[in-house]
């Protein structure tokens, strides 16, 4: 069986993300959206919300599933023998910290990376911009899921 991984913060999942992940789930058997926990940052949305969204949002991908961890992403692919790391690049910018990233998973572990270039729709798109823009009252409506943006609204006119 052929397994990827598609990692991130996913706080929130945006349109970007679910086209990488759709992708990726095209191509291989099996993709894991690892939800990658970062103690020493405060999300917006807790990480079981997270998860909670992405199930909604990757529901019709029957092969994708979602987990949280914390540590090495090289530890949660070989603990459920995943070979690949796919991962979206916006811009020249993305590919010089990931390209860092893919050499040094490669050497510790023996993972692959894999490159996919963003649809130029999503060129722009990141988790932090939509927070802003949606924090600050701008439509964010197509930049999202239809459920991430319900629990966006609903979260930013809570606090």
């Amino acid at each position: 069986m052929r397994r990827a991984v598609c990692p991130g913060s996913f706080d929130p999942i945006t349109n970007g993300h679910l086209d990488i992940i759709a992708r990726a789930s095209r191509l291989y058997d099996e993709v894991y959206v690892a939800v990658m926990i970062n103690k020493s940052k405060k999300g917006l949305f807790e990480i079981d919300e997270r998860i909670d969204l992405i199930r909604q949002v990757t529901a019709d991908h029957g092969n994708v599933r979602v987990e949280a961890f914390h540590g090495l992403l090289v530890d949660f692919c070989k603990q459920r023998d995943i070979p690949a790391i796919v991962k979206g690049l916006r811009a020249v910018s993305d590919f010089d910290y990931e390209l860092q990233m893919a050499q040094m998973n490669i050497g510790l572990s023996g993972v692959e990376t894999l490159f996919v270039p963003t649809n130029p729709t999503y060129s722009f798109l990141s988790s932090s911009l939509v927070k802003e823009v949606a924090q600050w009252g701008g439509d964010v409506s197509h930049l999202v899921p239809e459920a991430v943006f319900e629990a966006l609204n609903k979260r930013i006119h809570r606090d």
